[in-house]
Parts: structure tokens; sequence; C-alpha cells
């Protein structure tokens, strides 16, 4: 399996319809995003590539690549607002597998890895990272690479007819 993770420095329309293709996708919406009720799993968000260059301003994004085809996307923000535990130098990690063909066959494990390397490159100690409680397969793989929990925060996002807690993990490098 040939897999490569390519840093984000120049925004394409391509990779901006990727991303909203993913991000609009019902079946990720309630993994990706928190929703306050029912309508927000229907709302619709517009990833332009102005938005793109916004988020390598504020962030560290690298592309998920498998056999050359664009499969998903993970990035890192150092010190954001909304961190559970704040501790200077607290990377915040995200990860998309937009594509199904990039799920379940490790390619999540791997890329989760190569994104701890960068953040150690950085000379950064801590990552933390939220996964909703249904999101089992997710929370299974946080675990599986070292993750622990930290809190949990009561009725944070809306799916199949209920409110449902973020957990918070953590890891040390």
């Amino acid at each position: 399996m040939n897999l490569d993770f390519v840093r984000l420095t120049k925004p394409t329309v391509e990779i901006a319809l990727a991303f909203n293709q993913w991000e609009n996708d019902p079946a990720l919406i309630p993994l990706i995003r928190p929703n306050p009720n029912a309508e927000a799993l229907q709302r619709k968000d517009l990833v332009s590539v102005n938005a793109l260059e916004e988020r390598i301003i504020h962030g560290h994004t690298f592309l998920i690549y498998l056999e050359e085809q664009l499969v998903g996307v993970m990035d890192y923000q150092v010190d954001p607002a909304h961190l559970h535990k704040r501790v200077e130098g607290t990377a915040w990690i995200g990860i998309i597998i937009g594509e199904e063909i990039g799920r379940g066959n490790g390619i999540g494990a791997r890329a989760l890895q190569y994104l701890e390397r960068q953040i150690a490159r950085q000379g950064l100690k801590r990552m933390e990272l939220g996964v909703f409680e249904f999101n089992t397969r997710a929370l299974n793989l946080y675990q599986k690479l070292g993750y622990t929990e930290i809190a949990r925060i009561e009725a944070f996002t809306y799916w199949q007819g209920k409110m449902w807690q973020d957990i918070r993990m953590e890891k040390y490098l």
C-alpha cells in the first residue's frame, strides 16, 4: 500500500472540492463537527481555497494520499482556545479519512503516528483531541495509540435523536 502524507502549502480548487465533499457528507457530518440539534446535521459548509489558506496560517495541515488518491486530511493547531486542559505547547489534533477506500485498513493509525512525529519535531510534548462518545471506532484507535481520557463534556453534540458527550483525550510524547 503506497501511502503518502503531504503538507498542504498551496491549496487548489481540487483540494477544496474534496474537503467540501467530506465536510458535507451526511455519513461524516456527525463524526467531524459538533451539532447542537437535528437541523445542524443538515447544514452545508463551503470550503474555499481562501478558507484552506486560513487553515495554513492558523495550523499545520497534511493531506493523506493512498496510491496517489487524496483520501483524507489531518491537522494540528498549537494552544487553541478550545483545549480542555490548558498546557502551554499543546497540539490540538484532528483527522478525517474522507474516502471510504481509506477506512478500516490502518491508514488512520499510520496517519496519526506521522502527525505525532511532526508535532514532536516542532518541540511539542502534549497532544489533545476530542472524540464523540458514539464514535467507538475512532475512540478505540486513539486508545490503542496511547491516548488517555481526561474529561467528558456533557450534551456536546446531537445525533440519532439525542445529545452525546465529547470525550477529551491526551497523549504526551
